[in-house]
């Protein structure tokens, strides 16, 4: 993996937007502790979870936490100095929020790019990778409309510079369990107070992955990225249903109750949720190869002023066939996922996630 110019890590300047959402967190962890980078620079507008992610961090003296936000471009530019590969992970994220304030998420979500875009030419950045969203597929909601924008923008980024200036590249994954606002801590908590599980329907399928996988494959694709892509990550797939089977199971026991007296009860689908998730449309495919860890979207619309050879190692095929959606399978076991549940410590009951809501929000 040595596309792009990019040999390590250990003295470059990194800089990580959203850096206390759960993505950002663990690339904060993974590039001080793991990669080791020369200069980190985390930046976030929540000023209590930098405060204490400081505090965390607090022996590593090569990381500064900035409080901004990504509306603010004169502040991007200014923290972006001398700064070489950029992690673009701030974002909205709630579904039913962004529909209920279209502007703001469009100033978040969609602004905040143009702004990273801008910030980057202005500072010679090497690389900048955006985090999307599997909801930025055929999108049905303002959070995967704007999302969708985002990638299109570093798209064009690319395509449209004269000199030689920044390689922008996105990457799309799915559901990260564990991550704030997903399913396992709900289910936890249904579980502790003895059921019901709810349910939104029996038949609803979702691609997964652990916060630290998803991170790694993010970081890979600093490494991999020529310019305007959109990197896919391969993931596994389950029934919700069969997950929350498993938690009943598992973790019945640990709270006094009969895992066979636990009902999983079915509530109807939110508006604009949907069944299966999609990370690559059925017009995708036409331009995608596929990786042994991803598959890759090559742009529609190539560079204006520059050729770029999308030339990567670990070719499994130059050509996609079918969309990757969750609905086509195959589907992880009751033993896989709870090999996959033990494996990410989403099993742990001894976790403060009791404060956490066991109800179900229904707008």
């Amino acid at each position: 993996m040595k596309q792009n110019g990019v040999r390590n890590l250990g003295e470059r300047c990194v800089f990580v937007t959203g850096c206390c959402g759960t993505i950002g967190r663990e690339l904060v962890r993974q590039l001080l502790e793991e990669y080791r980078v020369g200069e980190l620079i985390a930046f976030d507008n929540n000023e209590s979870e930098l405060f204490f992610l400081e505090q965390n961090f607090a022996s590593h003296k090569n990381a500064q936490f900035i409080l901004g936000d990504v509306r603010d471009r004169d502040k991007l530019v200014q923290c972006m100095r001398r700064v070489d590969y950029v992690f673009h992970t701030a974002a909205f994220k709630h579904v039913i929020l962004c529909e209920r304030s279209p502007f703001e998420a469009v100033q978040t979500n969609i602004m905040g790019v143009r702004n990273i875009v801008h910030a980057a030419y202005e500072n010679r950045v090497r690389v900048v990778i955006f985090t999307s969203s599997d909801k930025a597929v055929n999108p049905t909601s303002v959070m995967g409309t704007s999302k969708l924008m985002g990638e299109r923008l570093m798209t064009a980024a690319n395509a449209t510079q004269r000199d030689g200036g920044p390689v922008f590249a996105s990457t799309r994954f799915g559901n990260v369990l564990g991550s704030r606002g997903s399913v396992v801590p709900i289910f936890r908590e249904q579980i502790r107070r003895g059921g019901p599980v709810t349910l939104t329907h029996s038949d609803m399928t979702r691609f997964i992955m652990s916060i630290r996988e998803a991170v790694r494959l993010v970081i890979d694709s600093l490494f991999w990225a020529r310019g305007g892509e959109v990197f896919i990550t391969k993931m596994p797939v389950l029934r919700i249903k069969d997950l929350a089977q498993v938690m009943i199971n598992c973790l019945a026991p640990h709270f006094g109750h009969d895992p066979d007296r636990i009902k999983i009860r079915e509530i109807g689908i939110k508006p604009g949720e949907k069944m299966y998730e999609e990370l690559m449309s059925g017009e995708e495919t036409r331009r995608a190869m596929e990786l042994h860890d991803y598959f890759v979207v090559l742009p529609a619309f190539r560079g204006i002023y520059r050729k770029i050879e999308y030339l990567y190692p670990d070719i499994v095929s130059n050509q996609v066939e079918r969309p990757y959606i969750s609905a086509d399978g195959p589907f992880m076991n009751l033993e896989e996922i709870r090999a996959f549940l033990e494996k990410n410590n989403l099993l742990d009951v001894a976790t403060d996630e009791a404060l956490h809501p066991a109800e179900r929000y229904w707008p």
